[in-house]
């Protein structure tokens, strides 16, 4: 396979160039308003991605190209994009710096097209070298060299994790509550005071509706008993990139509900 030697000075010219712009912050020219998936911005209103379908195609591209980063033994990895360029951030194993790998844009292609052609020619890079010294860890070292370095400590790179407390949607929506208000030390008293609220407003006594209120007190047992036995779903990710876990060898979404409670995770942790 042959390495395209005419993009790599492009590639090589573009980080030095504009580096300064992808600065610890790493969201100040991020695409914060358009379409997390190709940018558009177009009958967007206040959703995420322009549709389902545009969604499901970059997903698909990252996914059927992460043997790059499993060559680089990659740990974590996150992708997003601003209107100058694309951005690759890698953590790998036991590493102490994040590696950001970035490429312009091309001004008629979209998100997954670009990444497609960077992903190609990283790879192609990487494979030339193993073959020439027929060393995977050289490959690699080669390969990182032309990455920009940061150290990882409060890097936007590093991922956030959130709980996700195990309940059902209804239950939250009849008492007027969101999953991280449940992330409290002691849950049951922010229930039982949303409880009371609600009580207030609907109790038939009071003038209220009695299916309503019944189905009030049903969604307050529910979550009572949830929160004498408390469980929680981890997510881990980015609210506005998208996000490669290692460990499952696959791309998820962005997650904006993980702008709250986000736990920063250490090369270490």
């Amino acid at each position: 396979m042959r390495v395209f030697c005419s993009v790599e000075v492009t590639i090589t010219n573009f980080m030095a160039k504009h580096s300064q712009h992808f600065s610890r912050s790493g969201s100040a020219n991020r695409n914060n308003h358009g379409c997390l998936s190709c940018g558009t911005t177009e009958h967007l209103g206040k959703r995420k991605y322009c549709s389902i379908d545009c969604r499901q195609k970059l997903r698909y591209t990252l996914n059927m190209r992460t043997g790059l980063l499993r060559a680089l033994n990659t740990r974590y990895a996150s992708f997003y994009f601003t209107e100058a360029s694309i951005v690759m951030d890698v953590m790998l194993y036991n590493a102490k710096e994040i590696f950001s790998f970035i490429y312009p844009r091309s001004s008629d292609k979209k998100p997954a097209e670009d990444y497609v052609n960077m992903s190609d020619l990283l790879g192609n890079e990487w494979w030339a070298e193993k073959r020439r010294t027929n060393r995977h860890y050289l490959a690699t070292r080669y390969l990182l060299k032309k990455a920009k370095r940061q150290k990882t400590l409060h890097h936007p790179g590093m991922p956030v994790e959130v709980r996700i407390p195990m309940i059902k949607a209804s239950s939250l929506t009849c008492l007027k509550l969101c999953k991280s208000e449940l992330n409290a030390d002691e849950p049951e008293k922010v229930i039982k005071s949303a409880y009371r609220l609600q009580a207030k407003k609907h109790h038939p006594d009071l003038g209220g509706d009695t299916a309503t209120f019944r189905k009030i007190h049903q969604a307050y047992l529910d979550l009572i008993r949830w929160a004498e036995n408390p469980s929680f779903q981890r997510r881990r990710g980015f609210p506005d990139k998208w996000f490669y876990d290692g460990c499952q060898n696959r791309w998820l979404q962005p997650a904006p509900y993980l702008v709250k409670n986000r736990v920063f995770f250490y090369a270490g942790s």
